[in-house]
């Protein structure tokens, strides 16, 4: 069973994303900071994490940044979800280190697939 880390402000889409995964058989962690999720990240070593992008204090471009300096989770895939959909927007999480970009709001049909993708064997 995929192991997803949730790194969301918002309690409204932490549930909806852990309602998705987990009719999908993914065990869903879930952060509610950038701070407290790179802590889970390094405990619990997940197979993805989802990164919402704008939090407040750490946003989750420099909480990127930050993972990918830990030695023991820096090749974690990182995923940025977000509603920044602006021109550049994507390559301002992907030059942060993000390993990919899904827009909100999600497609509950292809975002499990989405999800999945990022999973390295």
């Amino acid at each position: 069973m995929p192991r997803i880390l949730y790194i969301e402000d918002n309690q409204d889409n932490r549930m909806l994303v852990r309602r998705v995964l987990q009719a999908e058989g993914f065990e869903v962690l879930e952060a509610s900071s950038a701070s407290d999720g790179i802590r889970l990240a390094g405990e619990k070593m997940p197979d993805v994490i989802l990164m919402d992008i704008n939090m407040p204090g750490i946003d989750g471009l420099t909480a990127t940044s930050n993972i990918r300096q830990i030695e023991q989770i820096k090749y974690i895939p990182i995923v940025a979800l977000t509603a920044n959909v602006m021109r550049g927007d994507r390559e301002k999480a992907l030059n942060a280190g993000c390993d990919g970009y899904i827009q909100k709001p999600i497609d509950i049909d292809r975002f499990p697939s989405e999800v999945l993708q990022f999973i390295k064997k």
